[in-house]
């Protein structure tokens, strides 16, 4: 490969020993603040104000146009090792400022700037019984000059990937992120991100045993322009071949060997990172084992790498049977306590079970819910049973709930099918209207989809999410009456803005922290309708209420419903939610904290008619925490019907 070399050319080899150190200090130490003045001042060391350690031999000053750069080169010069040495005198001191400039000149290099302008100086000490070291200051003058852009970044490949008809989407994969670099101001950190990143691009695809071959970062002075070279050789493609798992007694190693495949890695299939990811994450999902770890053997196929490479899948096995026990909170229901019992293998059956106990102020419920092993096209059966007891202020509703079905669970669609049994009673101690005789049973036959298309989670800042519930049923209660119901849910985020691609320290970015400052917008709605005949007894379970953390804010919980000619509030046949929510991070120093703020509004609506209704309002504003377990939400909202303030917590992501 013939390269043209323009003006000062700088190896990647070269340059990367010349600004090691410091590069690495950078990627470690956060930029400061920039500093708002009418003009340039000098940075003086800490330990240059005021009265000088007595270990201090010398102080320092940097006189440059950014505070950013003054700060940048005082903290890594290489003068700074020496200030603490004891025996050092005025001669060796002068020689080591010789060779400053130098190492000044590198450190500039590694921002961008390679045509400074360097002074160093050696300013005499102050008379006996002065404040400054026995040394003098040193005094640094620095004008940087232009800033060199990245002109042109080339990405060559040779191997496989040059050719081959399957790999056309990565070379253009390879070739965008390459032109990302174009127009950007040129960075050490930046060039040696974009090796890493198109490095990264190569290898999660098809060819894991791809490498970087030789790379050049051609620096053109008088143009003020770098041309960035990189060439990267695929080798051969890798396709993965049979599962072996290690670490597995007591489960059946069917069930792995199945995820793997329903991940997109059957026998034959090219080698995939992503896909290998998700069937990690699916192995873990069972609950079979505390711990996961897969890969791909490469090392099992060097003396052929045309054969297939195993995937090895290394797993820690979860206890046969657990008891786990709880106490919690909320704003909703005030004090919890819960106890869960689970066992992995139910004996004769195989299945899993779930039951859990669970007590709150206003919610009772004892529930089991079991599991069958995953099947070969990834669906599987699934049973439950629930007693549950909910109390809304007078009004008590005492329920049974039985489920059989299947489903299908994938990262971004899930499918079921299930049929439902339902029986409620509803006692009002003070409205003959809002109770039940009790009798009120129904089963159903239902149908869902959920789909997911967001970019991150838990902490999605773009993307959408859609569920949808169908169901035709019948109720049990005298003259049988047949009724359809329908749920759906909506949740959508529009991202603000544009994004920066790196920290202010130069540093690459996390996907947070890439976020723009204005941060996104976030629509979620919901609505629901049960169609049937006004006489008909539907359980109250499968009617509507709504208010309280996760619908409409500023109300308690369940508080919006239908209300009667007595003031009571019973549960309906249609509903509809709305929240529309502006989510902005919260920056600190020019760095983005894991703290965010929030401004909302919500209204819904529960009613017997399709006819329009007085929707309920709640307005205000929280703080939002991005927790290892996921986002911590703390609203403070107000409820324009009750004129009432009430505060929300909730924790987690899901839909």
């Amino acid at each position: 490969m013939n390269l043209r070399f323009r003006g000062r050319v700088v190896s990647t080899r070269l340059f990367c020993f010349l600004a090691l150190w410091p590069v690495v200090a950078v990627a470690q130490s956060p930029e400061p603040a920039a500093v708002s003045a009418p003009a340039p001042s000098p940075i003086v060391s800490p330990e240059a104000e005021g009265d000088a350690p007595a270990s201090e031999r010398f102080g320092i000053r940097v006189d440059a146009p950014s505070p950013a750069l003054q700060a940048f080169l005082l903290r890594h010069m290489e003068l700074q090792r020496f200030r603490t040495l004891s025996d050092l005198d005025a001669g060796e001191l002068d020689r080591l400022l010789v060779a400053a400039p130098e190492n000044l000149r590198d450190l500039l290099g590694t921002q961008g700037y390679f045509s400074p302008e360097i002074s160093v100086i050696r300013e005499p000490a102050a008379p006996a019984g002065g404040a400054s070291p026995s040394l003098g200051e040193v005094l640094v003058r620095v004008t940087p000059g232009p800033t060199t852009q990245v002109a042109a970044a080339t990405a060559y490949l040779s191997g496989d990937i040059a050719s081959a008809d399957a790999a056309a989407g990565q070379r253009e994969a390879l070739r965008q992120r390459s032109q990302q670099a174009v127009g950007q101001g040129f960075t050490q950190a930046g060039w040696s991100r974009l090796k890493s990143d198109l490095l990264r691009e190569l290898t999660a695809e098809r060819y894991p045993r791809g490498r970087i071959v030789n790379s050049l970062s051609d620096i053109d002075n008088r143009a003020n322009q770098a041309f960035w070279h990189i060439e990267l050789d695929s080798g051969a493609p890798v396709t993965v071949g049979e599962v072996r798992l290690n670490g597995a007694e007591r489960y059946d190693p069917v069930t792995v060997q199945r995820l793997v495949r329903l991940a997109g890695l059957g026998p034959g299939t090219d080698y995939s990172l992503t896909r290998l990811q998700d069937a990690q994450q699916r192995i873990v999902d069972t609950g079979y084992y505390s711990s996961v770890f897969a890969y791909v053997d490469l090392d099992a196929t060097d003396n052929d790498q045309a054969a297939p490479a195993p995937v090895v899948v290394q797993v820690k096995e979860a206890p046969l049977q657990s008891i786990v026990l709880g106490v919690g909170g909320s704003t909703n229901n005030g004090p919890r306590l819960s106890a869960e019992h689970k066992h992995l293998r139910l004996t004769g059956l195989g299945w899993q079970a779930l039951s859990k106990l669970q007590l709150e102020r206003n919610d009772q419920l004892l529930s089991s819910d079991w599991t069958a092993p995953i099947e070969d096209k990834g669906w599987q059966w699934l049973a439950g049973g629930r007693l549950a007891r909910q109390i809304n202020d007078e009004t008590t509703v005492s329920s049974l709930r039985l489920s059989l079905g299947k489903s299908q669970p994938t990262a971004r669609l899930d499918r079921r099918y299930f049929v439902q049994y339902d029986r409620a009673r509803t006692v009002n101690t003070v409205s003959a209207l809002a109770s039940s005789d009790g009798n009120e049973a129904a089963v159903s036959a239902n149908y869902g989809w959920t789909w997911r298309r967001f970019d991150t989670l838990p902490y999605p800042n773009e993307g959408y999410g859609l569920g949808l519930t169908l169901g035709v049923g019948t109720t049990l209660d005298g003259a049988r009456k047949p009724f359809f119901t329908s749920q759906a849910r909506w949740l959508a985020y529009w991202p603000l803005g544009s994004a920066p691609t790196v920290a202010a320290d130069n540093r690459p970015s996390d996907i947070t922290a890439a976020r723009s400052r204005l941060g996104r917008l976030a629509l979620r709605l919901q609505g629901g309708a049960v169609l049937a005949q006004q006489s008909a007894p539907i359980p109250d379970t499968q009617l509507f209420l709504t208010g309280g953390d996760n619908t409409v804010r500023g109300y308690g919980l369940r508080d919006i419903g239908v209300e009667q000619p007595d003031g009571s509030v019973t549960a309906g046949r249609y509903l509809a939610v709305a929240s529309f929510e502006w989510q902005r991070p919260i920056w600190r120093e020019g760095v983005r904290t894991d703290w965010e703020s929030v401004l909302f509004v919500d209204a819904g609506t529960v009613t017997n008619r399709t006819t329009p209704s007085t929707a309920r309002v709640g307005v205000g504003a929280g703080v939002r925490y991005n927790s290892p377990v996921g986002p911590l939400q703390l609203d403070l909202a107000y409820g324009v019907t009750p004129k009432r303030l009430r505060l929300h917590l909730n924790v987690g992501f899901s839909f």
